[in-house]
């Protein structure tokens, strides 16, 4: 059973900075990518970033740019998120999803989420 947990959410001051975790397990792709989703009451969804297993090219919503940073660990099978500059635009449940494929089909999971809130 495959199971991803977040981690690191908090309340932060406009201008501070969090680093959230997410840790897979039962998750036997050896060739993945992860990607941090986030959502905000009353809006859709919204992709932060994503990245690969080993390395490779990363992306990221313009919003973000340049404030936050996607790291992946695949010996741990644990994705990063480094968010400074935090702003109240960035509160939001922010939720983490590990994507593998097998034989063309796409296996897609989420993590239960973890809240940001960036408040004075």
């Amino acid at each position: 059973q495959v199971q991803l947990v977040e981690s690191g959410g908090d309340l932060v001051q406009p201008g501070g900075s969090l680093r959230l975790s997410c840790v897979v397990s039962g998750f036997t792709f050896s060739n993945y990518s992860m990607t941090w989703y986030r959502q905000a009451p009353g809006k859709e969804r919204e992709l932060v970033a994503s990245g690969a297993s080993g390395g490779g090219r990363t992306n990221y919503a313009d919003s973000v740019k340049g404030r936050f940073t996607i790291s992946i660990d695949s010996a741990k099978k644990m994705a990063y998120l480094q968010m400074n500059s935090l702003n109240p635009e960035d509160t939001a449940v922010y939720y983490c999803t590990a994507l593998g494929t097998r034989w063309g089909v796409a296996y897609e999971y989420w993590g239960q989420g973890t809240q940001v809130t960036v408040s004075s």
